[in-house]
């Protein structure tokens, strides 16, 4: 499938980004975690929330993908034999299993083709580019400013008695379960573990707009929705044979409104190096903790 691929949430454009991860490898991140989890070859697959586009150091332009993302973070953790992270920004469920092009346009195999059967641990963070998540974001975002005490998101979405964004989780959840039986038939014996998606508004109330433009009445609309996405992951993986991680509970109250030196997830103007509404330093730290938490 070849097009282009872009962070789950779009920035003001491709080259603010590529110049934004250059200047990032000169920062410094977090730490990496310190847990007992299974040692072997393990292989990262995922989108956006996978590669950390921005976080410093971006190691790959054309999936705008991290050096101390969570996959980094477990692997040197972990001690595996050998690591591959084929994580890449804008990924969907077709580009696992069917490749496609990077943010500099060069074409990507599929990245379950680094699943080997020797792979001993397999990651899979996917599913919000599959729901079209950017868009919904950037939707809602400016239909905020015409009614920011409303909820002009909700109110598009289910016009007509049918919530097209559950519609759109329903649809995804086939692909995830395809990806995992691809996963399965190439690594017979690896542990495969889903993650679902961290908080990126709060878990309770109505937000912070502007700051994070959001009407105040979509909000809870929207925080359902990306619970109905990590409740789908769940249940795929667990009817998959994969185990779930759960990296929502430990970022409630670290969502897009907290402080900069709280939040896991930045706001529309990110105040750490992160793209727009997406995890930062802290918020993939935070998930490698959960995920070794949960391996341990």
């Amino acid at each position: 499938m070849n097009r282009p691929r872009l962070p789950l949430l779009r920035t003001a454009g491709r080259m603010t980004a590529l110049v934004a991860a250059a200047a990032g490898m000169l920062l410094t991140a977090a730490a990496p975690a310190v847990a007992a989890a299974p040692a072997g070859r393990y292989v990262a697959l995922g989108d956006s929330y996978t590669s950390a586009p921005l976080v410093p150091t971006q190691v790959d332009l054309n999936c705008l993908r991290s050096n101390r993302n969570y996959p980094s973070l477990v692997a040197a953790s972990a001690g595996s034999s050998s690591f591959a992270d084929v994580s890449c920004s804008g990924a969907t469920t077709e580009d696992i299993l069917y490749g496609g092009d990077g943010a500099l346009g060069i074409a990507l195999p599929p990245q379950v083709n680094a699943v080997t059967p020797a792979t001993a641990l397999v990651t899979v963070q996917i599913g919000g580019n599959d729901i079209g998540f950017s868009g919904i974001i950037s939707d809602c975002a400016e239909a905020s400013v015409s009614s920011p005490l409303g909820s002009p998101c909700k109110n598009r979405f289910t016009a007509g008695g049918t919530d097209q964004l559950r519609a759109r989780i329903a649809a995804a959840a086939p692909k995830v379960a395809a990806v995992l039986r691809a996963v399965r038939q190439a690594a017979p014996n690896a542990r495969v573990v889903v993650l679902g998606y961290p908080a990126i508004l709060p878990d309770s109330g109505y937000g912070c707009w502007p700051v994070v433009p959001i009407a105040y009445q979509d909000v809870p609309y929207l925080r359902g929705v990306q619970k109905a996405l990590n409740t789908m992951l769940a249940d795929t993986a667990a009817a998959g044979g994969a185990s779930y991680a759960d990296v929502y509970t430990p970022s409630i109250g670290r969502d897009s409104c907290k402080s900069s030196g709280t939040r896991w997830v930045e706001g529309l103007v990110p105040q750490n190096a992160a793209a727009p509404f997406h995890p930062n330093a802290r918020g993939e730290q935070g998930m490698a903790t959960a995920l070794l938490a949960h391996l341990s």
